[in-house]
């Protein structure tokens, strides 16, 4: 059962935030060791001032980013263009292109590549050399009048963003794979608990916010057992698999699903109540029981179980919807499998009951049934050789 507790995701915002803690570090110890600079070794009066000025500019325009803008892409380029314009100042009066802060360029280039991407980084590469052809332009003579020594000195702010660029993409390639790992259920590569909470809960505060419903579903696979049984586990996690691709072709990409443990899966629909969604999901039931899977050579049939329950009907939050979904599902197992039950009426109540009595009479037995047909050259479903089963824009409209 899903419980009420706190989910981490990493979203841009966070680790925009990250960041954004970094280059504040990077800017204080910056401006820390420019005053430390000109304090050990003396500028002339106005470079000195100037310098002093820069940096009181450039703490105040940090503070006032911070307090204005959220943690995201623009506050972090408008805070490393404000660290660039700084270090072209504080070069301008140490020395220009001989400056012992000319390297803290690179810095800047580093910073951004690992945090705005490529083609940021690549206009940073381009504002950098810019600042560097600035400062050369007050030197006599110019330093691009010999084109060779030019191009040696800017070379490198080029290469490292273009290195900068190339390592921070593989980082967030490798970022998003774990991402994707950890959302993922790597089984039926359906979405795995964690992620389904996360979804789950926000759609419960949308519903709250706006009065819209939304529907839980939960299904069973009925024969696991039978089958582990009888040809092993290897197969009974074949059907596991094969219930997920039927479950995934046959709902919308609004919807959520998830395997919610063992051969259970659970379905959140959004902006519908159970009355709504059961067409939708008595096609995923019909699916799964005319659609076999094939394990070793033989196409084996199995069922589903289901059970429907919705905000705010049948519960004030999500964890009480998703346990009478629980308690619907486990009552169509005992109404004989195969079907597809709605959150407790009294005239389900008394169906299950009748159901019951007869399943007592006959013994309650159920048997496994194996087609026995060898596969040519795959799931015939699979080999469009049957129509597959989807949700059509009727299957959530209520008939009146």
């Amino acid at each position: 059962m899903i419980e009420a507790k706190g989910w981490v995701t990493a979203q841009v915002g966070e680790r925009f935030a990250g960041h954004n803690r970094v280059l504040g570090v990077i800017a204080s110890l910056l401006v820390g060791l420019v005053l430390l600079d000109i304090y050990l070794v003396p500028l002339p009066h106005p470079g000195a001032v100037w310098v002093a000025v820069a940096s009181l500019v450039l703490a105040i325009s940090l503070l006032i980013t911070r307090g204005l803008l959220p943690n995201g892409q623009l506050k972090a380029s408008l805070e490393l263009v404000l660290l660039l314009v700084y270090l072209l100042a504080v070069c301008w009066f140490t020395g220009r292109t001989d400056s012992p802060f000319i390297s803290a360029i690179y810095l800047v280039l580093m910073a951004t590549s690992l945090t705005l991407g490529r083609r940021i980084t690549y206009l940073m590469a381009g504002l950098a050399v810019a600042s560097y052809s600035l400062l050369a332009a007050g030197e006599s003579p110019p330093l691009w009048s010999q084109v060779p020594g030019y191009l040696i000195r800017v070379f490198p702010f080029i290469l490292i963003a273009h290195v900068g660029a190339i390592l921070a993409g593989e980082t967030e390639a490798a970022r998003a794979e774990v991402e994707h790992l950890s959302l993922t259920d790597d089984l039926t590569e359906l979405n795995n608990m964690r992620s389904f909470e996360a979804l789950a809960l926000q759609q419960e505060r949308l519903a709250r916010r706006y009065q819209t419903p939304f529907a839980i579903c939960m299904l069973d696979a009925d024969n696991l057992k039978q089958i582990n049984d009888r040809y092993g586990h290897l197969a009974g996690t074949e059907l596991i698999k094969w219930t997920a691709q039927v479950v995934r072709s046959n709902i919308r990409e609004s919807d959520i699903a998830a395997r919610f443990g063992g051969d259970e899966f659970i379905i959140l629909f959004a902006d519908h109540d159970k009355e709504q969604i059961l067409p939708a999901v008595e096609r995923i039931v019909r699916a799964m029981s005319s659609c076999p899977f094939s394990y070793d050579g033989d196409l084996i049939d199995c069922t589903l179980s289901a059970g429907i329950a919705s905000y705010p009907w049948d519960g004030d939050d999500l964890k009480s919807v998703v346990k009478q979904a629980d308690l619907a599902m486990y009552r169509s197992k005992r109404l004989g499998k195969n079907r597809v039950s709605l959150a407790e009426t009294d005239a389900e109540h008394a169906e299950e009951q009748e159901h019951a009595g007869a399943r007592e009479r006959t013994g309650g037995r159920e048997q496994l049934k194996v087609r026995g047909e060898k596969l040519g050259s795959g799931v015939p479903q699979l080999d469009g050789k049957r129509s597959s089963v989807h949700l059509r824009k009727g299957d959530l409209t209520r008939e009146r």
